[in-house]
């Protein structure tokens, strides 16, 4: 099956969706989608990292020094802010043929919505929580940190509510979304499993995919 982890910046998301795929023996992807969608599109990974879960990464492209790809290239395939997605769809969708996958971010319960072997999840954290996070990460100060997150939130919502037309961590584009700060990250991954072993077991998630 697959397992899709939408999470607020600095809220443990990843960390979560991490040990999720380790519990279950489940490939992992979060940047590694960048890498594979690069190989696939024929352009470098440097336009998929600007244009990761950005929507306006368009509005600087075209003054962006870009190695190994020559101007004929750049022109002749056709590159967009929709190609990238599409690329990274395309991935996405390979990836998730290959077999059991946990997926963080970028649209992926979208991207896989014709699915019905999938779980979405959405991981939020108390402010306080998120902060501390992003400063003991980058060793920045607390309003360095607010204004990351701010941003950050902005930006993966601003792509999300763009190319699904649904609403980033709003409880209804998600089958269940989890506060990482009540029971802390490793009780929340052990209640996250629960959860996704009791649908399995009711049968409201098909497994023979």
């Amino acid at each position: 099956m697959i397992i899709n982890v939408g999470r607020q910046l600095g809220s443990g998301g990843r960390t979560i969706a991490a040990r999720l795929a380790e519990r279950f023996g489940y490939r992992f992807y979060d940047r590694e989608l960048l890498n594979l969608a690069a190989k696939e599109s024929g352009f470098c990974e440097e336009f998929f990292e600007r244009n990761d879960e950005n929507k306006n990464f368009f509005k600087s492209v075209f003054h962006l020094h870009v190695p190994h790809m020559s101007d004929s290239s750049f022109y002749n395939n056709n590159l967009s802010q929709e190609s990238l997605f599409k690329f990274q769809s395309d991935a996405i969708r390979k990836a998730a043929e290959t077999g059991a996958c946990v997926f963080v971010g970028r649209c992926a319960d979208y991207v896989l919505r014709d699915r019905d072997d999938m779980i979405n999840i959405f991981i939020t954290a108390n402010e306080d929580d998120r902060i501390k996070r992003i400063r003991e990460r980058s060793g920045c100060e607390e309003a360095e940190a607010r204004k990351r997150i701010s941003k950050g939130d902005s930006e993966r919502a601003s792509y999300y509510n763009y190319y699904t037309g649904k609403k980033w961590g709003h409880s209804e584009s998600y089958d269940l979304c989890v506060n990482s700060s009540i029971l802390g990250i490793d009780a929340t991954v052990d209640y996250i499993a629960c959860f996704i072993e009791r649908a399995m077991s009711a049968g409201d998630v098909a497994t023979d995919k």
